[in-house]
């Protein structure tokens, strides 16, 4: 019964506070406007859909911490204070972003210091052990120097993991709810996860509620056709959030991966390709899987539930699975997503065949070839006349001059 209050708390803050973060973002002129070939929206569109998430988050948490007894013998006060922290600095770092368009080598800091926050918290540090389906656990309990400080390498791991799961969301951030559908089935995970017999962590699985309110409430506003974008410091929350969650319900890495797998496989094939060619492993384009669904000729409300559905399904099998189960299941995510990516090869050819190659590396001159090539039929030209209309999510295109 308390996790619902929570969760109808967490889902009607964000109702409220949504619309009010869009008239935000519209008076800081805080706007994303439409750029072939990555950014596919046909209309200026407020950015800072991750404040509203993240404020919903802040309130619902803050009102458990006061009225809920949580139990901080199980979950230690000062791993929500890092929760917070990490949190403010992701949101107010992306804010900054959003409107200034921070070049990459500055903007991988608020990252870095988030995930060290989560870190210096104690989130993650004691884990001595990670589980082994081939037999015994893996020892982790070893300490290194660095300019003799004291690292532990479950510190290490934890910052790393904090940092992937980060990047993972803000890469994935590409259509339309996308990020905050995937990351709402995520949650969901942890906190059928957390009510387990083997976890039974009331206070996770709070927190887990507390975040899918938040998101299914800014959901309302995001999937197509959003009024509102998450932004930098939106899609690097996500991951945020979920990584601490994979970390303080047990170190159910292994859960979190089958539930992100599609994503995270699709993220590291899109920076190696971008690698390969000498791109800037974080630069836009239209590489990612979900671009290349909406290409084969998937609506991009379509592309999106695909992408729900698989991340559903190898969520929901978690929950019921053990190690080797688990390990069994990412080899089969695995060949999921190469089969997905030959299906979606063969069908692209045969539908664009003046294109050469799925992956051309002709895209990184920021053209699109399939929208911009004679012979195919231009269905998405944005079209926006930015002095005289007025958009319906309340920006006034005048003021994008």
């Amino acid at each position: 019964m308390l996790y619902s209050l929570y969760f109808l708390l967490a889902l009607f803050l964000s109702l409220a506070i949504t619309p009010l973060i869009k008239i935000l973002a519209v008076n800081l002129q805080i706007i994303d406007t439409p750029k072939a070939p990555r950014k596919i929206h046909a209309l200026p569109t407020p950015l800072l859909g991750g404040l509203a998430i993240f404020l919903s988050f802040l309130l619902a948490l803050l009102a458990y911490l006061q009225f809920g007894n949580a139990n901080f013998q199980v979950v230690p006060m000062k791993f929500f204070v890092g929760i917070i922290l990490g949190g403010l600095v992701l949101v107010l770092g992306g804010a900054i972003d959003d409107k200034y368009n921070l070049p990459p080598k500055i903007l991988w800091l608020f990252p870095a210091l988030a995930s060290l926050i989560v870190v210096l918290s104690g989130i993650g540090v004691g884990i001595k052990f990670i589980s082994n389906p081939f037999g015994a656990p893996i020892n982790i309990d070893h300490t290194f120097f660095l300019f003799t400080i004291p690292l532990t390498l479950s510190a290490i791991l934890a910052w790393a993991w904090m940092m992937g799961m980060i990047f993972t969301t803000k890469l994935l951030d590409g259509l339309d709810g996308l990020a905050a559908g995937i990351a709402l089935i995520g949650g969901l995970t942890m906190f059928a996860l957390s009510l387990g017999p083997k976890i039974n962590q009331p206070i996770t699985a709070t927190l887990a509620i507390i975040f899918c309110g938040a998101l299914l409430g800014y959901l309302f506003f995001a999937f197509n056709p959003a009024s509102i974008f998450l932004g930098e410091g939106g899609s690097t929350f996500l991951g945020f959030i979920l990584g601490v969650l994979a970390i303080i319900s047990g170190a159910k890495i292994a859960t979190a991966l089958l539930v992100m797998g599609i994503p995270i496989l699709d993220v590291a094939w899109v920076i190696v390709k971008r690698l390969w060619f000498h791109k800037s492993p974080f630069s836009g384009d239209r590489q990612h899987l979900h671009f290349k669904l909406m290409d084969i000729g998937l609506s991009q409300r379509q592309a999106v539930l695909v992408l729900y559905a698989i991340s559903a399904v190898f969520g929901g099998t978690a929950v019921f699975l053990q190690s080797m189960g688990k390990l069994i299941a990412l080899v089969i995510l695995l060949c999921v997503m190469v089969a997905i990516a030959l299906v979606t090869v063969i069908l692209y050819k045969r539908q664009h065949p003046h294109i050469p190659d799925l992956f051309d590396s002709a895209q990184k001159s920021g053209v699109d070839p399939v929208r911009n090539h004679p012979t195919t039929t231009i269905n998405n030209r944005l079209t926006v006349d930015l002095e005289n209309k007025l958009i319906s999510n309340g920006v006034d295109q005048n003021q994008q001059k």
